[in-house]
This record gives structure tokens, C-alpha cells and sequence, in this order.
């Protein structure tokens, strides 16, 4: 199950039959409504898969029935655990585009060849992510536009970067 990847998590049960509420990580959470099956757990080698009955969308959370959750009670249980889709299922990106595994991990280098760090953690902003990059000296936030990320290889393990004043 290494080809899991996390797409939620599970912040509260909603009503007595069951029904789960579910921050999505998702650009487009609209994937799980072609899904017939998810992962829940702790972890993704802890995930176990459970069929989903109904899925709604709505804005960044989902609602979800899944088969076997019928009350209050087996919903709770599951409160805090992560939802995770196998990778092939995922929708193909644009030119351009990255799934969040790919740039997690990656070595941010200046365009002269100046190494930064690595890429640790991404933080959702609504407009567009930022990139925290952990270097040697210091943390750096790197906003995901144009002007700052100028090159993503994922081939090569390395996000090429012009640092704007202040950064």
C-alpha cells in the first residue's frame, strides 16, 4: 500500500447515521465521486479500505457515507484518521502541475547555484501554496508563483529558485 496518498482528514462525525465530515487536500475533490473504495488510518500503512455509499462536496470539505459506518458511535471512532486513494487514481495534471508528494522533498537551489534546503512542508494559502524550505541556517518561505519558482525538476530532485527581496 506504498502507492497511497493522503487526500483528507476525517475532523468530525455528522448526524447519528454515520456520516463523516472531511477537510479535503484536494484541488478538485470531486475524484472521490468516481471512487467505489478509500483508505482510512493513522497512516497509510495503517489504512484500511472501506466502500463508499455517498459522497457531497462542499467547497474544500466532503460529506461521506461509507458502507459498514452506520451511527454516531463508528463514525467518532474514526475522527482524526487520514483518507487516502490509491495514486492511479488520481486525475492526470497539466503541464506544469504537481501533486504535492512530488515537491516535498525536493532541494530548493538559486538560479546561481546557491543551495537553500529542502522543501519540508507545503502550506495551503488559498491563492497559492507556499513551499517551506529548511536550510542549514535558516527556514525559508517560498511562495508558488511564477516569479519565485522558476524551474521544477522532479527527475533530478530539484526546485531552482529566484529569491525576491525579502525572502
Amino acid at each position: 500500500m506504498n502507492d497511497l496518498i493522503n487526500i483528507g482528514k476525517i475532523i468530525k462525525s455528522s448526524g447519528l447515521k454515520g456520516r463523516l465530515k472531511v477537510l479535503s487536500y484536494m484541488e478538485s475533490p470531486g475524484t472521490l465521486e468516481s471512487l467505489e473504495e478509500i483508505y482510512i488510518g493513522a497512516t497509510k500503512q495503517s489504512a484500511i479500505p472501506f466502500r463508499i455509499a455517498t459522497v457531497r462536496i462542499k467547497n474544500k470539505s466532503m460529506l461521506l457515507d461509507l458502507e459498514g459506518v452506520k451511527d454516531a458511535v463508528a463514525s467518532n471512532a474514526l475522527v482524526g484518521f487520514h483518507l487516502f486513494v490509491p495514486s492511479g487514481r488520481l486525475d492526470k495534471l497539466q503541464d506544469n502541475e504537481y501533486y504535492w508528494r512530488d515537491i516535498l522533498g525536493l532541494e530548493a537551489v538559486t538560479e546561481d547555484g546557491q543551495r537553500l534546503g529542502r522543501i519540508e512542508r507545503i502550506i495551503p494559502t488559498g491563492g497559492n501554496d507556499v513551499y517551506v524550505c529548511a536550510g542549514s541556517e535558516r527556514e525559508i518561505l517560498l511562495p508558488a508563483i511564477e516569479d519565485v519558482i522558476k524551474l521544477v525538476d522532479i527527475e533530478r530532485g530539484v526546485l531552482i529558485v529566484r529569491l525576491l527581496e525579502g525572502l
